[in-house]
């Protein structure tokens, strides 16, 4: 296990008995395969937004992007705290996965442009970034881009049903 592995633990109250903890490669795998994240910030006000988009995981750490000014944006400036989610569907079959974290602002623009051409790969030219002031730039329009290193990752199987926990060091 690697300094970055984390700790996967069963939760057994949630957990059919023949369930095992599920690896932490199942999990990276359905974070870096899944077209849509659920992103849930907290208002100033303190009621919950949730909202989705599009993102990559890359290493160990899960980016997205916002402008500024729209709600999530918003929120991040108040509360970097956040929880991301993706997954199916459905009750009977699949994988979701709960990502929760603290939202860090990405300025480096070496990091930034390995990150657009991420997005691009992942997503078709259509999702093309330039990078500018520690930004992302598309079509006259300016996003912020953030970086969420778990602090716990939870599993939740399907088949047969189990909650596994990922604890981050």
């Amino acid at each position: 296990m690697s300094e970055l592995e984390p700790i996967a633990e069963l939760d057994t109250r949630y957990s059919h008995e023949s369930a095992t903890a599920c690896p932490w490669s199942t999990a990276q795998e359905l974070l870096t395969g899944a077209e849509t994240y659920w992103l849930s910030t907290v208002r100033p006000d303190g009621r919950p937004h949730v909202t989705p988009l599009i993102g990559v995981w890359s290493g160990h750490a899960l980016y997205f992007s916002t402008g500024a000014s729209e709600r999530k944006g918003r929120n991040l400036a108040a509360n970097p705290e956040v929880v991301l989610t993706t997954g199916e569907n459905s009750l009977s079959r699949g994988f979701d996965v709960v990502v929760e974290g603290r939202a860090e602002r990405v300025t480096d623009e070496d990091r930034l442009n390995r990150l657009a051409a991420a997005w691009e790969s992942k997503y078709g030219p259509q999702w093309h970034f330039d990078v500018q002031d520690g930004t992302f730039r598309h079509a006259g329009h300016v996003a912020l881009v953030f970086e969420v290193s778990p602090r716990t990752v939870f599993g939740f199987g399907k088949h047969p049903f189990s909650q596994t926990r990922w604890r981050f060091s």
